[in-house]
């Protein structure tokens, strides 16, 4: 990510005749080691404009790929940009997102509403269904969507995930486990 940052930094900050750092603080790059960290932090992006109160709605949401996939969903289609949802894993498994797309509807809207102060809900049994597919706790998930940013500094997923990522790496020490523990199995 560094050095595809670094142009787009350089370049930007000669079109603005300005010195320093481009991305500031804002902006960072994270390994999402597993399904359960995909998940998290796509929910947390696609929240975005609701918790900033600029939505009320999720098919409301400008410039998130939830609003994409929501609007492709009315027409039977899938986004041509976005990754697919292609259901279950299975053998010969196409490049995708390994869950269905209403799966993921469902829970992001679920999120939505416990997130919002203003509206109080449970989970429905449908989003509850995917959690414990992925053992997750609700109230772990329900961390992970509206913390993701605070939580995470570094690589996201399970502990296994990330002492593999370190292996891979060879890494001596596991930065970040602590924040990972938020992944567990309920």
């Amino acid at each position: 990510m560094r050095c595809l940052n670094e142009p787009i930094a350089r370049q930007a900050n000669q079109e603005d005749n300005c010195t320093g750092r481009f991305w500031e603080g804002r902006f960072k790059s994270q390994a999402l080691l597993d399904e359960t960290a995909v998940l998290a932090c796509m929910a947390y992006v696609d929240l975005n404009p609701i918790r900033a109160k600029m939505a009320d709605t999720l098919e409301q949401s400008d410039h998130t790929s939830i609003q994409l996939r929501i609007q492709a969903a009315l027409k039977g289609e899938q986004p041509p940009n976005l990754l697919s949802f292609i259901g279950n894993e299975r053998e010969n498994q196409p490049n995708g997102i390994a869950f269905s797309l209403t799966d993921y509807l469902q829970l992001v809207d679920d999120t939505g509403r416990i997130i919002r102060n203003d509206k109080r809900g449970a989970i429905s049994d449908n989003s509850a269904k995917l959690l414990t597919r992925l053992n997750i706790q609700q109230d772990n998930w329900l961390k992970l969507t509206t913390e993701f940013g605070k939580l995470f500094h570094g690589p996201v997923g399970t502990l296994q995930e990330l002492t593999d990522y370190c292996e891979h790496l060879e890494k001596r020490r596991r930065h970040f486990a602590s924040c990972c523990q938020h992944l567990k199995a309920g």
